[in-house]
């Protein structure tokens, strides 16, 4: 027999994740749980790629007793299988307070995340 390695995933989508991180952490404290993802990505052979860190902004409404949070965006690409690992990891992780994960169009790979707006008075 040949020398068995793990299986790489057939299909590496391209996703966007925007993470609300806790406001309790520091900056430093949120840029830890950032990089706890882009480890998970890499370790089961994704590519993380862009982050833009938007900061600590007003919530739409209240979240567990909190009005604001730390906003992050990554694009990253993984296979199915990891998706679905980190989804529950981001599910299950209190410095999380809410995530949503997409898969980008083919059309949209490798373009420059937005830039934050500013919200009007």
């Amino acid at each position: 027999m040949g020398s068995r390695k793990r299986p790489e995933e057939a299909n590496l989508d391209v996703y966007e994740a925007m993470l609300i991180v806790i406001p309790e952490l520091d900056e430093e404290q949120a840029e830890n749980t950032i990089s706890r993802f882009r480890t998970i990505i890499e370790r089961t052979g994704g590519e993380p790629r862009d982050t833009n860190h938007w900061g600590r902004r007003k919530l739409a409404y209240e979240i567990d007793n909190r009005t604001d949070g730390y906003y992050v965006v990554m694009e990253f690409t993984v296979g199915e299988r990891t998706l679905v690992e980190l989804k529950r990891i981001l599910r299950v992780s209190d410095d999380v307070l809410r995530h949503m994960v997409v898969k980008l169009p083919p059309t949209y790979a490798r373009r420059p995340l937005p830039e934050p707006v500013e919200a009007a008075s």
